[in-house]
């Protein structure tokens, strides 16, 4: 058995958010196959109950505290420099490079895994190590890039600042590492054309859902109040694609739905953290914010219905994946559906904006398409099992010569 190190930007557990649901699913797999040294961050004190079990399945883990929001601000400005992205003084913590040195020079690791760019500097500077691989998941600098296009004065000015500087860190890195993943095919093709010099180092490794869990079969209580079709959205509700992807439906699309005839559907936000924004929107006729709840599976079994209405979105939903692997109708923008392997129409539905999401919400509340859950079920189990999805994921680490279709 080979010795990895696994370094990732928070702690991969529990896999209650999208970073965490790949990275711990990617940690766990490698878990079975190596002695892993878990290096990751950590800016929520509630993590430590999680770390023995970490503890059981690792080797070794070095959780460094970092702090968040307006501190974590101001440590990041303090650390800015000319041409490097914000994301990796965001993301620096000394403890935790002054651990990942002392490993990489008093362990024998066979291999690096990195989870997201922002670790990505904490090896770069090291002592070689047999194999590297980064997973950057999505190409973040295209995020910022979205968020700089809809912006306003100086944020559209920081966030261009920070899409092109990111891009070019993650050409760099690229480069270092002997492979370079992401989240999908559409994902891989789009981070190649930014960066032609990873082609033949880059490829990707699609995430999956775990159908055990999000088993259909499985009865959970009814969370709704009787008498309203419910919608569900759930997501990390301080996370601005969410946040946008709520308010448009809260004020665009559901009052469309409730205007006509037969019972008024009601729209629920399920997820951690709603910002002052999202929590207003509870004001609104038929919302409902619930805040962080212990297990989404019962308001996605008992929705009538799953959207997922983002403008802006990087890689494969999980929140998609989720519902589908539920077996409950679906209606996902063209950015939401993005990487997912299954076919509009006949696994789910594909609308972007409010008339057209709108009206096909308004065709399952009907009845129109009774076989879209079980169509939707059977999609992700074919093609989003994480046992077939991870498997790629040994030969590219153990194998020099490991080749990726690009």
């Amino acid at each position: 058995m080979g010795r990895l190190l696994f370094l990732t930007h928070r702690l991969p557990y529990p896999p209650d958010k999208g970073d965490r649901i790949r990275s711990w699913h990617m940690l766990d797999h490698l878990a079975r196959r190596w002695e892993v040294d878990l290096g990751c961050l950590s800016d929520d004190p509630a993590d430590a109950e999680h770390l023995p079990m970490l503890r059981q399945r690792c080797a070794a883990v070095h959780c460094e505290p970092i702090a968040g929001g307006a501190l974590a601000a101001l440590r990041t400005l303090s650390r800015a420099r000319p041409g490097l992205p914000l994301t990796l003084g965001w993301f620096h913590a000394p403890g935790l490079q002054a651990w990942v040195e002392a490993s990489l020079a008093t362990r024998r690791h066979d291999a690096v895994f990195v989870y997201s760019s922002a670790m990505a500097p904490y090896v770069m500077r090291g002592p070689r190590v047999a194999r590297r691989v980064l997973d950057l998941v999505d190409v973040d600098s295209e995020k910022w890039r979205a968020y700089a296009a809809a912006a306003h004065p100086p944020r559209r000015q920081l966030w261009a600042r920070e899409a092109r500087t990111l891009l070019a860190f993650e050409r760099r890195a690229a480069c270092f590492f002997d492979r370079t993943l992401l989240v999908s095919e559409p994902e891989c093709a789009r981070f190649l054309d930014l960066a032609p010099e990873a082609r033949g180092r880059a490829g990707w490794v699609e995430n999956g859902v775990d159908l055990d869990v999000f088993d259909p079969g499985v009865p959970h209580a009814d969370p709704y109040p009787p008498g309203a079709p419910a919608l569900v959205f759930t997501g990390t509700m301080d996370y601005p694609p969410n946040i946008e992807a709520v308010r448009d439906l809260a004020r665009e699309v559901l009052p469309r739905l409730r205007a006509q005839p037969g019972p008024a559907p009601e729209f629920h936000i399920v997820g951690a953290r709603p910002t002052a924004e999202v929590r207003a929107l509870a004001a609104l006729p038929g919302v409902h914010v619930t805040g962080r709840v212990p297990d989404t599976r019962p308001y996605i079994a008992h929705a009538a219905a799953a959207v997922a209405p983002l403008r802006v979105a990087r890689g494969i939903q999980n929140k998609v994946l989720e519902a589908m692997a539920m077996a409950r109708p679906v209606i996902a923008s063209t950015p939401a559906f993005e990487g997912i392997k299954a076919m509009p129409g006949r696994d789910l539905l594909v609308s972007d904006g409010a008339e057209a999401t709108a009206q096909a919400v308004r065709a399952v509340l009907r009845g129109e398409w009774p076989g879209l859950g079980a169509a939707a079920r059977a999609a992700v189990a074919t093609g989003h099992d994480w046992a077939v999805t991870l498997g790629p994921l040994d030969a590219m680490l153990r194998v020099r010569e490991a080749a990726l279709v690009v």
